[in-house]
């Protein structure tokens, strides 16, 4: 297995990679993420993850860096972080009792051999319906402004979240299994 290079800053990402066993180190994109309401929510994860990758990969071109892009559409609507509790509270408000998509593109390049595979991952997520108060004492305790969705499925408890269809830890952040898929192929 490469070692990686991480084009994010995401607890959630690192965490993941390191209960599976990767090795990697991280060095965060300073790229602007793109949502243009002409774009898919798969195009849009594919292109920030692309953009992520392709930036860190300029000063690590011998390496195989890692990027990715998570969010969560809604209805038509894409969910990415809440820019302040306001936002966050109108998000959790919308899925409230319902089911959205949570979309992640992945990008795995080697500069050096000019080498990019990418694909993408969708999950589906059912919600339970909650009060006005226990959604405020969810946002409370999980700090949701650096959270696709304004929620944290790795914190859930089974509160939030009913259930999942397809990779939980894509709704995480990171589609682990695919990405292993992935990996093993990129040499």
């Amino acid at each position: 297995m490469p070692r990686l290079v991480l084009a994010s800053a995401s607890p959630r990402r690192r965490s993941l990679l390191a209960e599976h066993g990767y090795d990697f180190s991280v060095v965060p994109a300073d790229v602007e993420e793109i949502s243009p309401a002409y774009f898919s929510p798969r195009e849009i994860v594919l292109w920030n993850a692309r953009s992520k990758a392709h930036f860190v990969a300029r000063q690590h071109a011998d390496e195989t860096v890692l990027g990715v892009d998570t969010l969560v559409a809604f209805d038509g609507r894409i969910f990415g972080k809440p820019r302040d509790m306001n936002e966050a509270v109108a998000m959790l408000d919308a899925l409230n009792g319902r089911s959205h998509e949570v979309f992640s593109g992945v990008c795995l390049v080697r500069g050096s051999r000019r080498k990019e595979h990418t694909f993408s991952e969708v999950t589906r997520v059912h919600f339970r319906q909650l009060s006005r108060v226990q959604l405020r004492h969810y946002l409370d305790r999980i700090h949701p402004l650096d959270k696709a969705g304004a929620y944290a499925a790795q914190d859930d408890q089974g509160e939030l979240i009913e259930r999942v269809e397809g990779s939980f830890t894509n709704v995480i952040g990171l589609p682990m299994e695919a990405l292993a898929a992935a990996v093993a192929q990129f040499r």
